[in-house]
């Protein structure tokens, strides 16, 4: 895991692209940069409209309008046979930078492509920028829209392929621990091999609930699905989430502990 790496690309989507609210400029541009990465790392990738209605997002209205999904494959990819899902999303609330939420777990989930680039895992992986996470408005309708989306458009043998789904969320905040967070029951045994699997690699975990992520999406659908991170943060959905809220040492450590996991899958 290159956390060096990692942290040039915070800097690029909060500095040099800003706040990325899922219809707007910065966001298209955004997309644009994941899907170059991936695509030079070899993957197959295309992209999935997801149309937004207007609402308040923290405060601030936002338009109705079409955002993205950034979905990356590796060659011959079959979604109907066995494989993980690796996701962040990519955008922010339309006030912040956005350098924790959510380019972290952004910058996170693209070192893990290059790494299974390298040395591909036991099953595919599937990694998703996912857009349009942010709430427009209160309760779970107006959230979470990207994963909602590619979540209603799998027929049911894609849904029952899906192994296992981590969403990298927030996962940069200075800690001595890796959050490993479940929303439903059925992300218990995917829970424990996460922190198993961190734990021979040294790295201290704990386990939490947390409905705020795009493994919620997954959950309700009845796949495995957790999300790592979530450490509070004075610069949380304001101007104050900058680069320099996050810490190189914890994203190496959520980096590790997903390659961690990853080496265990089996076929």
């Amino acid at each position: 895991m290159n956390a060096r790496a990692a942290l040039r690309d915070i800097v690029h989507l909060a500095d040099d692209i800003g706040p990325r609210e899922a219809t707007s400029d910065n966001f298209v541009e955004a997309a644009k940069f994941v899907q170059t990465r991936f695509e030079r790392l070899g993957y197959d990738v295309h992209r999935e409209r997801v149309r937004v209605p207007s609402g308040n997002s923290w405060g601030t209205p936002v338009p109705r309008g079409t955002s993205l999904n950034v979905i990356a494959e590796p060659a011959g990819f079959d979604a109907k046979e066995p494989h993980v899902v690796v996701g962040a999303h990519l955008d922010t609330v339309p006030v912040a930078p956005g350098a924790e939420d959510n380019a972290s777990g952004i910058a996170v989930m693209l070192q893990l492509a290059a790494m299974v680039s390298q040395q591909p895992a036991a099953l595919p992986v599937q990694f998703i920028a996912f857009g349009a996470e942010e709430p427009r408005g209160s309760g779970d309708a107006l959230h979470h829209f990207g994963s909602r989306k590619f979540v209603a458009d799998l027929s049911r043998s894609e849904r029952r392929a899906i192994r296992a789904m981590v969403s990298l969320d927030r996962v940069g905040v200075r800690a001595g621990y890796v959050p490993v967070c479940t929303a439903t029951e059925s992300g218990n045994r995917l829970r424990d091999a996460m922190r198993s699997a961190a734990r021979r690699a040294d790295i201290s975990t704990r386990g939490c609930t947390n409905f705020t992520s795009d493994h919620w999406s997954f959950a309700k659908a009845g796949i495995p699905a957790i999300r790592l991170g979530s450490i509070p943060y004075a610069g949380y959905h304001s101007r104050g989430d900058v680069p320099r809220v996050v810490d190189r040492r914890q994203l190496d450590r959520v980096g590790r502990t997903v390659w961690a996991w990853l080496l265990t899958l089996k076929n």
